[in-house]
This record gives structure tokens, C-alpha cells and sequence, in this order.
């Protein structure tokens, strides 16, 4: 305005995703249906949930890659859905995303890898099959992919601009180092605050970073390259408060997504937990 002082653009709200489907405190209910159609009906911008797969192709939402029988832990890349559902009630990753379709975004959170191999190809790799399928049935642009693994989401980001989606694929920041030698976890921890090199070759469009990396510099990182910054997984009310606050991140994680809408939109109303 001519005279004036500049008027500084609103900065958008922080949107929020709901951890392992909204399900909160309540941990028979993580991943799923039901925990899911809480978080959509509290308005949840995003329903985040975990992605693995069993031997025979079929895809499933579990955070844990294993199952308990018989004492011992038996990873579900060795079993089928049949032999899966022996051991477990099972929710289909396709179920999942015809429950969200038309309500509310995927934060799909891909826990399967593929062979060495098939990254020469990005259109032949499980995860490209598995997005594929939640692109088909909610769109690209209600969609976003994380992984921790680097030629996964250089083949996602591949097969996106090959087919003009415009996806979101982030390159998570902050796996579990717990038991590998003290050489090889300061070596992850530093590829995880320095991830330049990790960004430019994987081509990661969405900087996805555990909420004390993004604290420690990651976040600096993410605003210099303008990259939209996931903070996970951001659950103590102090700590909700930082980051809803707009300009800190794109999207915050949490498994208390009423929580973090009460203090980003000032409503307190109290509301029941999706386990009560």
C-alpha cells in the first residue's frame, strides 16, 4: 500500500496428522478403523498409519514388523495374509484407504523395502505398487509418502515426476539406532543432522525429521531449501504449542491430534478419547 507500512502475509495454519490413526492412548486401537473415523470426525488433516507387507504381496497396516506366537517374534515379511490373520486381527491397507477416501489426506508411512535390484526400475519396487494404489483411490494431491529409506524415495519421487503427479514423498529423519555399534550410530545421527547430500540425491521434496532433529537444525535445513518440514511424532502439550505455532513446520504427527487442533484453532471443548 502505497505509503504504508508492507503488510506481511499470513503464515497457514499447521496442519496435523493423526499417529498410527488417531488412535492415542489407547493401543488396541492403533491402526485402526476405528480409531480412524475418530480422528476424521475430530477433523484431522492428515490419518498417518504404517504400511508393511506379507510374503504372498498382500499389504497391511502394523507398526510393529512382527507378531508374537508362541513366545518368539515372527516377522510379517515371512507370512502370508492367511497365516498373518492366524495370529492377529488384520486390517488391509486397502481398507484403510477407502475408509479415508473423500474425508480426509494419507500420511502413508511405508515399513517395507524391495529388492536391491528392482530401484534400477522405480515403476517394478513394492513401494511404488503400494502408493500406486492410494494415488488410484484418493488422488496425488491428498496423499504424502514417508520412508526412511533413501532409493525408496528417490524411485517414488521418479515415478511421480514420470507420470506428472506432483506426490510428496519425505525422507524421514531419526530411525532407531538401538544395537548397532557406536561408530555406525554416529554415523546415521550425522547423515540425519547434516542430510543434505541424503536430499539431494534421493530428490526428497518433504524434509520429515523426529521433533528433536527438527529442533537440533534439521528444521533450519528445511526452511533454507523451502521445503515443507514434518515434525513426528510431537505429543507433550509444551511441545505441541512450539510447533502448531504457524511458520514452525508444515505438519505436525501425534497421537494426541485433538490436542494439537484445540491449541491451533483455540478450542477447548472437551471431547472423548476414541478408547473411551
Amino acid at each position: 500500500m502505497r505509503g504504508g507500512a508492507a503488510v506481511s502475509p499470513r503464515r497457514p495454519p499447521v496442519l496435523v496428522s493423526a499417529h498410527r490413526c488417531g488412535a492415542g492412548a489407547a493401543e488396541a486401537l492403533e491402526n485402526t478403523l476405528t480409531a480412524l473415523s475418530h480422528a476424521v470426525d475430530i477433523g484431522a488433516d492428515f490419518v498417518e498409519f504404517d504400511v508393511q507387507r506379507c510374503r504372498d504381496g498382500a499389504l497391511v497396516v502394523s507398526h510393529a514388523d512382527w507378531v508374537e506366537s508362541d513366545g518368539r517374534r515372527i516377522p510379517i515379511s515371512d507370512l502370508t495374509l492367511a497365516e498373518l490373520t492366524g495370529h492377529t486381527a488384520v486390517v488391509r491397507y486397502e481398507q484403510v484407504l477407502d475408509a479415508l477416501a473423500g474425508r480426509a489426506r494419507a500420511h502413508v508411512d511405508l515399513k517395507l523395502t524391495s529388492p536391491a535390484a528392482a530401484y534400477a526400475d522405480p515403476a517394478s519396487t513394492r513401494e511404488v505398487a503400494a502408493t500406486a494404489l492410494a494415488v488410484d483411490r484418493l488422488g496425488a494431491e491428498n496423499v504424502i509418502v514417508t520412508t526412511h529409506h533413501d532409493r525408496a524415495v528417490r524411485a517414488l519421487r521418479d515415478w511421480s515426476d514420470a507420470h506428472d503427479l506432483g506426490l510428496l514423498v519425505g525422507l524421514s529423519l531419526g530411525r532407531s539406532v538401538v544395537g548397532l555399534p557406536w561408530y555406525q550410530q554416529l554415523r546415521v545421527r550425522l547423515s540425519e543432522l547434516l542430510p543434505r547430500l541424503r536430499y539431494l540425491e534421493s530428490r526428497a521434496n518433504v524434509v520429515v525429521a523426529n521433533h528433536a532433529l527438527a529442533r537440533a537444525g534439521v528444521a533450519r535445513f528445511a526452511r533454507r531449501r523451502g521445503l515443507p518440514l514434518l515434525v513426528w511424532t510431537v505429543d507433550t502439550r509444551s511441545a505441541l504449542r512450539y510447533w502448531m505455532r504457524p511458520g514452525r513446520a508444515w505438519l505436525v504427527t501425534t497421537n494426541h491430534p485433538q490436542t494439537a487442533l484445540e491449541l491451533r484453532d483455540g478450542r477447548f471443548a472437551p471431547r472423548r478419547d476414541p478408547g473411551s
